[in-house]
Order: structure tokens, then C-alpha cells, then sequence
């Protein structure tokens, strides 16, 4: 269908790590533009856990950190299954929280504008919330910006960097980490 059009463009935040897969199968070249405003977003190394039990308690820990801070969390899973195990979890520890996954669409923009917000946590899916930019509370920046929790790595490198860059837009303050245990399904 591509082929239909004399002419193509498009934009995305992650199309160089597949700049290869362009040029073999369409043959379009890939063109990185920097960004309007300097990115302040920290990136931090990942933390590796033993087991599973180890990585979810130790994000239900940082979670519970964050929101005594204030500062919103965007817990980012690599499945459905996986988010219910984490929000029941924090129900568990009574932390109050969203959950963002293909069984909440119909709420999708509605969770999506709040998880910004001071004390926010959202737990999301990789295919959930995407379109729609986090709009940051006011107090929010001093506190950090939002803070996005990965809890594995996906197989295709550009789903992590999906979920990493919906913190610190437009120069906005954010920090990424991403936990990751031995018994992930990757790691194994």
C-alpha cells in the first residue's frame, strides 16, 4: 500500500533503531531531527533481580517511595497478566493506583490525562496510552517529573524506548529505570 503514494513521510520517536528494517523493505530512508527543546530526563542504569518475587517488591518499595514524595510513577509492564499481578499487589500494600491495559480502553484518555498529576501511579501495558502526551501537574517538575518503572524488557528494543520517552517531553524533568529479573521470560 505504501508503494500506492509518489511520496511518504512520517514521524515517530523510534524509527532509527529500525532505520535498517526501513531501507530493506521500503527502501525509505530514516532522518533523526533533534528535538525542539534539550531532553532532562534521566535514564538510569537497569536493576537486576534474582526472581520475580525480588523485581515486584521492590517496585511495589519504589512506588510507595515516589508517591510519599509526590511524584507520579508510570509503571510500565510487558503484559496484561503482569499489570494485574502488580496492581494487586499494591492494593495489598494499599497503594492507590490506575491500571491502564487493553480491558480499560474505554477509560484510556481519562487515565492517561491524570497519571501526570502529583501522587499519581499508573500501571500500563506497552500498548496502552499511546497518542496521548502526560500532562504534568504544576508541582510536579520540582518534584522530578514523572517517573517511568519498566518492570522487563520487551524483544523489540523500540517498545522500551516508547515507554522511556513518555517522560521528559518538550524538556520536561523525568527519570526511567527498568527492574528486571533472572526468571524474566527475555533474560532466560
Amino acid at each position: 500500500y505504501f508503494r500506492l503514494y509518489e511520496k511518504l513521510s512520517g514521524m515517530t520517536g523510534t524509527a532509527m533503531t529500525e532505520a535498517q528494517e526501513f531501507m530493506e523493505i521500503y527502501k525509505l530512508d530514516v532522518v533523526e531531527i533533534p528535538t525542539n527543546v534539550p531532553i532532562q530526563r534521566k535514564d538510569h542504569n537497569d536493576y537486576i533481580f534474582r526472581s520475580k518475587r525480588e523485581k515486584y517488591n521492590a517496585v511495589v518499595e519504589k512506588v510507595r517511595e515516589l508517591c510519599n514524595i509526590g511524584q507520579p510513577v508510570l509503571v510500565g509492564t510487558t503484559s496484561v497478566e503482569e499489570s494485574e499481578i502488580l496492581s494487586k499487589l499494591l492494593k495489598a500494600a494499599k497503594i492507590s493506583h490506575n491500571v491502564l491495559n487493553a480491558k480499560q480502553h474505554q477509560r484510556e484518555a481519562e487515565i492517561v490525562a491524570r497519571a501526570g498529576q502529583k501522587s499519581a501511579i499508573t500501571i500500563s501495558t506497552n500498548m496502552a496510552g499511546r497518542g496521548t502526551d502526560i500532562k504534568l501537574g504544576s508541582e510536579v517538575q520540582k518534584l522530578g517529573g514523572l517517573f517511568i518503572l519498566g518492570t522487563g524488557r520487551h524483544e523489540s528494543r523500540r517498545i522500551d524506548l516508547q515507554l522511556r520517552g513518555r517522560s521528559g517531553r518538550q524538556g520536561d524533568f523525568g527519570e526511567t529505570i527498568f527492574y528486571l529479573s533472572l526468571e524474566d521470560d527475555l533474560m532466560r
